[in-house]
């Protein structure tokens, strides 16, 4: 097993430049840097089950107004980072609109590049 500090900071970035970015401003060219094409998405919205592919994912987030032009609160926050060998999980706190997610990625690195090919997230109570 292998625990790389260069890959916790890459995932680092990653979630900071492209995966909260992404959310924040409704940046698909962001999120697609970041997000595998065959990332699935999984959890809980209020109490309701949550399932997306990552078309119907990235659609939604086209369809909606971002925190950013809705002049909203945002805060994305990396609560941990593991890594082992080409895998990785990161646990993130998401808040936005009125809804904190807590939300575990599943990374791998491919072609030397780290990205999300899971999520799963619920909404908590704050």
């Amino acid at each position: 097993m292998k625990n790389n500090q260069q890959d916790s900071l890459a995932i680092s970035q990653a979630l900071e430049n492209y995966y909260f970015r992404g959310i924040y401003e409704g940046d698909l060219d962001a999120l697609k840097k970041v997000l595998h094409p065959g990332t699935l998405l999984f959890g809980d919205v209020k109490g309701q089950p949550y399932a997306k592919t990552f078309d119907v994912y990235l659609e939604g987030v086209k369809n909606r107004v971002s925190p950013k032009d809705a002049g909203a609160p945002f805060k994305g926050t990396i609560v941990s980072i593991e890594t082992v060998n080409s895998i990785a999980m990161a646990k993130v706190h998401v808040k936005m609109y009125d809804f904190n997610y807590d939300e575990f990625l599943s990374f791998h690195k491919i072609d030397g590049r780290w990205v999300i090919v899971n999520k799963m997230m619920s909404d908590v109570a704050q």
